[in-house]
């Protein structure tokens, strides 16, 4: 019996993509009066090609961005501080997230998350979206100390739900660090397709779309189509 969804945040339940792409036009446009000399695409362009869909820490991108662009009036700091603090304002949930997350509490799944980043930016994210109320248990990697994929922080949200691995599955869209690193303890890994990257082949479900996880766990629960 399934007893709990654990979801991974970025790529899975927040929509990275659309999110970096409504951020950066926006952070160009705020601060035109520095950044005008700059061709605003190639300035969009640049910023999501350094970024590495989230893999490189934006001091990096910015002090690139910094130099090639030969920015004078603005720090690397300046435009980092301006990230952190106006991220929250861009964020774009995947299609149908309150409405999956409504039919999973009435159906008394648990809800938990495992995400990978800066504890404070990622809570910034998840208060953005007006979901932080309906999960059970949230953990942050920089608040943990762990990060995906060690099992140790799956572990963790296994206590703290109060669930054995089998009642749970996790949900996400990196194949290693999300899929195979849920599986790692024991617990069912569903790959919330990415295409991006390829596909994750040892997933026991792939979902497009998040009104699918609903069936699936009650598929799952009842065997049922």
């Amino acid at each position: 019996m399934i007893k709990a969804a654990i979801f991974d945040l970025d790529g899975t339940l927040l929509n990275r993509d659309a999110s970096v792409v409504e951020f950066i036009t926006s952070q160009y446009e705020r601060l035109d009066k520095w950044l005008r000399h700059i061709p605003k695409e190639s300035y969009i362009t640049r910023f999501i090609e350094l970024d590495q869909r989230g893999y490189v820490w934006k001091d990096e991108v910015y002090k690139q961005l910094i130099g090639e662009f030969t920015i004078h009036e603005l720090t690397w700091e300046e435009l980092l501080e301006d990230y952190i603090s106006e991220f929250k304002h861009s964020c774009v949930p995947f299609p149908h997230l309150h409405r999956m997350l409504d039919e999973l509490r009435e159906k008394n799944i648990k809800l938990g998350m495992i995400t990978n980043g800066y504890g404070q930016f990622q809570m910034d994210n998840i208060l953005a979206l007006d979901i932080k109320a309906y999960f059970d248990e949230i953990l942050v990697s920089e608040w943990e100390g762990l990060k995906k994929p060690d099992p140790e922080i799956f572990k963790r949200a296994l206590v703290r739900l109060n669930l054995e691995p089998h009642e749970c599955i996790f949900i996400g869209d990196h194949p290693e660090y999300d899929v195979y690193g849920a599986q790692k303890v024991g617990m069912k890994g569903i790959w919330k397709k990415d295409h991006h990257l390829s596909h994750a082949e040892q997933a026991d479900w792939v979902i497009d779309d998040l009104m699918e996880l609903p069936k699936y766990i009650y598929h799952l629960n009842y065997n049922r189509d």
